[in-house]
């Protein structure tokens, strides 16, 4: 029997909350000749199973599933730590956006969604990198180009799956579409799970409906919940199967009475809002297109719901951002929290990401990087310092949103950032891949541009030249 290891480089909440990761594991464990096991970095520091404590070199297949820059460097530590010599595959968005940067330490990457194809089965019966070589929707090295697997239609969901304390609590995952309708300019979900797709209401339901004496919660799962054709149909359904709703996301400019209420008794007691940016200006540049009003307004609708905390999510780094922008956001959080009094605000630097509009971006929105980095760790202390009175504020790392950075858009020679085992920006500096942090010229090959994602660069192109445009406005 041939053992295949499904590797979350990462903890076991996160993991057991992937619809993805459930569906492999499913899977490959519905074939006699095959066996599959998990490990979680936190569950023997990720060189053991979770089911049999097995270590990971004695199996034959390692699947990574890499769906955050930095558990990279958890990655290849256990690779290297297990000492494992089977056939080592990786996927998952990280890989579908860039997998350069590991190319020396896996012999092939999935570019793309699984379902549907006949990935899974061509890497289970391979023995080698030369087996896989060719493959469509797999990378070697070899290939000049790779066009993205995708299923066209979301007839199916998974039905047996795991349940576990994850990152949504004790729940079943109802993923109810992928891709998104919105257009965001930071967002990669656009281009690599284009076109949206959503799953029919009838389905959804019942895989809950297995699930009634199992579970009293359901997790919807989707870039935008709130935009599902008939969400409010599959909420009221859920509801009246008695299960508590917790959506993955909502948007602010989608929430009406009708809705609010349907998760309110689904159980929703915290509301979250992503605006992104403290001024109609800068939304306009990511093309949020959320207004201050649509917050606002939502967060009225919430309180007179009954709903008794909200959380906003926001960006710095922002093209063209400037400090009354900052003060914008400030003013904006302070709106809403005299609307709901209990306000928690997470704050991360914008990471320019590639085959978004804002891959040629240089990180921080300032062409001096260095600059920019001194300006953002100023407004990080001038934002603690006007609302941690006020709210819960976490504020990610200007650093550790640089080293993000250069792991996305950098080349085979970050290899040997990620071989250091120490995502210190130093570290990177020393090996001279700052340069990932610069603006690209929008002439230049890109590392990633081998990935057929079914767009067209120069959409992209104008897309930047139009927000830089519009950046430097008024």
């Amino acid at each position: 029997m041939k053992s295949v290891a499904l590797v979350y480089p990462n903890r076991y909440v996160g993991g057991i909350a992937n619809i993805g990761l459930q569906y492999i594991y499913a899977y490959v464990n519905s074939k006699e000749e095959f066996v599959c096991e998990r490990f979680y970095t936190d569950v023997f520091g990720g060189l053991r199973s979770l089911e049999s404590g097995r270590n990971l070199k004695d199996f034959d297949i390692a699947f990574f599933s890499l769906q955050y820059e930095e558990d990279y460097f958890n990655a290849v530590r256990i690779l290297r730590a297990s000492g494992f010599r089977g056939l080592k595959v990786a996927g998952g968005p990280c890989c579908m956006l860039n997998p350069k940067p590991l190319l020396k330490f896996f012999d092939a990457f999935v570019i793309g969604e699984v379902e549907g194809s006949d990935v899974l089965d061509r890497i289970l019966e391979a023995k080698s990198r030369e087996d896989l070589t060719g493959v469509e929707g797999i990378y070697t090295g070899e290939e000049d180009r790779v066009r993205r697997i995708r299923p066209k239609r979301l007839d199916f969901h998974l039905k047996s799956q795991i349940i576990g304390e994850g990152a949504y609590g004790r729940c079943v995952l109802l993923e109810v579409g992928r891709g998104c309708i919105r257009r965001c300019r930071f967002c990669v979900v656009r281009q690599i799970y284009s076109p949206p797709r959503w799953r029919d209401v009838r389905l959804l339901l019942e895989v809950a409906e297995d699930y009634r004496n199992v579970v009293k919660k359901v997790a919807l799962i989707a870039p935008s919940v709130s935009d599902h054709p008939k969400i409010k149909e599959l909420i009221a359904g859920l509801v009246e199967m008695g299960f508590m709703v917790s959506p993955s996301s909502i948007r602010a400019d989608t929430v009406d009475e009708e809705l609010m209420e349907l998760l309110v008794a689904g159980g929703l007691r915290s509301f979250t809002i992503a605006p992104e940016a403290g001024s109609e200006r800068l939304r306009n540049v990511l093309r949020k297109d959320i207004s201050e009003e649509d917050v606002i307004r939502a967060t009225e609708i919430a309180k007179e719901k009954g709903i008794k905390s909200v959380k906003l999510y926001f960006m710095i780094g922002v093209p063209g951002e400037r400090d009354e922008d900052i003060d914008g956001l400030v003013e904006l959080v302070k709106k809403v929290r005299d609307i709901i009094p209990r306000v928690s605000v997470s704050i991360n630097p914008l990471s320019p990401k590639p085959h978004t509009p804002f891959q040629w971006l240089p990180y921080t929105g300032f062409r001096d990087v260095r600059v920019g980095m001194r300006i953002l760790e100023n407004r990080v202390k001038f934002i603690k310092k006007e609302l941690s009175k006020i709210a819960e504020v976490s504020i990610d790392g200007v650093e550790r949103f640089a080293i993000q950075t250069i792991l996305s858009r950098g080349d085979v020679d970050v290899s040997q950032f990620v071989e250091s085992g120490r995502p210190k920006l130093r570290i990177a500096e020393r090996l001279g891949l700052t340069r990932y942090l610069e603006e690209i010229p929008v002439d230049r090959e890109l590392p990633w541009d081998f990935i057929d994602h079914s767009y067209r660069k120069v959409r992209l192109i104008e897309e930047y030249l139009r927000a830089d445009d519009e950046a430097v406005e008024r």
